[in-house]
């Protein structure tokens, strides 16, 4: 969340606006007036962008506005374009002080996987939609590359501050500001940490107005303090509770439901399927470890989307067995009484084995050899389901 970015970049000495977060209206009036300033920024807390467009932050000038402001963002199912259609309930808001703002700006620091650097991106466009910025007006678009594990050169901040056309006092506070943000991307082994709008206050101060953390799942382990931040509220319950039994799900918007052993023909099932003309309705990595039990949750998962019209199980047996998963196939789609197609497709290790499992089960599953195939005969049931 916005508060828990502010917080992590405090302790590291960024410059960010005094705050506090409140879940009841009552609450934000409280933090209102523990502020130095009169007019305070209400922000709902949710796990994406464009609240502002959203109805999701407002501005206050009392405490007693600062309770109305809350106790109508609170509650409210807020749409912005990141979270689609369906929006986040908000629980939380977050009460800060208002900042007298004379420009705003855009500072980023992210991998560039291509250069195998760190970028540091910036832009005089702060408060927009960067992806709109690069489209329409890259030329306002600044990237300085570091080399990992160097350290942050001194000239970065210069490079990044003069070339936004500041002032040079500013561009000092700037090298010290993107110092903090090297430090914490490197020692919190973060994947994004992004600042918009980083703003110049009329004072000539810089802050970081609002902010957005993304970490690297599989450092997590070392980061048991970043790990205590996780909000599983804010988190797909259905990925949620992949998480919970070690399946990697995410959710999509088509209507093939996909269960499939490993990421990289995770990939390339969902590529076939677009091939094919259908749409994905899921990610779902089973792994190499998948066995009855977790063929079944699997199943459970992909149930639950009721867009759902056809379901293609792709299986590479190598370490798993093709007929372990057979078994699990039948045992689930007999339990869960699946009414939707299925198309199972089982290649490697005792193939042979599990579709002759498949075949002697008695129930209606389509067969597949090989991916293109499965991927039409998925494509062909939805489209008939």
């Amino acid at each position: 969340h916005l508060y828990q970015a502010l917080e992590l970049r405090r302790e590291l000495g960024v410059a960010v606006p005094a705050g506090a977060v409140a879940s009841t209206p009552a609450a934000a009036e409280e933090a209102a007036r523990g502020l130095d300033k009169g007019v305070v920024v209400v922000t709902a807390q949710v796990h994406a962008g464009g609240r502002g467009k959203g109805g999701g932050i407002k501005l206050a000038k009392t405490p007693a506005e600062a309770k109305q402001q809350a106790s109508e963002i609170l509650g409210m199912n807020l749409v912005t374009h990141q979270t689609g259609p369906e929006g986040k309930l908000v629980r939380k808001v977050y009460v800060e002080s208002g900042s007298e703002i004379e420009h705003e700006y855009y500072l980023a620091i992210l991998l560039d996987r291509a250069e195998e650097k760190l970028a540091i991106i910036a832009s005089t466009e702060g408060g927009m939609d960067i992806e709109e910025v690069a489209d329409k007006t890259p030329e306002k678009i600044l990237t300085v590359t570091v080399p990992l594990g160097g350290g942050l050169p001194a000239y970065v901040g210069r490079r990044v501050g003069f070339g936004l056309g500041l002032e040079k006092d500013q561009v000092t506070q700037l090298g010290e500001l993107i110092e903090g943000l090297y430090t914490l991307f490197v020692e919190k082994d973060c994947s994004l940490a992004e600042i918009n709008p980083l703003v110049l206050t009329k004072g000539g101060d810089l802050f970081a107005l609002d902010c957005k953390l993304n970490f690297d799942d599989n450092a997590l382990y070392r980061h048991p303090e970043i790990a205590v931040l996780r909000d599983p509220e804010e988190e797909d319950p259905r990925e949620r509770a992949a998480n919970e039994i070690d399946l990697a799900y995410v959710g999509l918007d088509g209507d093939i439901g996909c269960m499939v052993n490993g990421a990289g023909l995770a990939m390339a099932t969902l590529d076939m399927i677009q091939y094919c003309g259908g749409s994905p309705a899921n990610f779902l990595d089973a792994g190499g470890g998948a066995d009855k039990e977790k063929v079944k949750e699997a199943f459970k998962l992909i149930l639950n989307d009721d867009k759902v019209k056809a379901i293609l199980v792709n299986i590479f047996g190598g370490i798993v067995r093709c007929d372990l998963i057979a078994e699990g196939v039948v045992a689930a789609a007999g339990e869960l009484g699946i009414e939707v197609p299925l198309v199972v497709r089982l290649q490697g290790t005792n193939a042979e084995e599990g579709r002759k499992i498949l075949a002697d089960s008695g129930l209606d599953i389509t067969p597949a050899e090989t991916l293109a195939e499965a991927g039409q005969k998925a494509v062909d049931a939805a489209k008939g389901a």
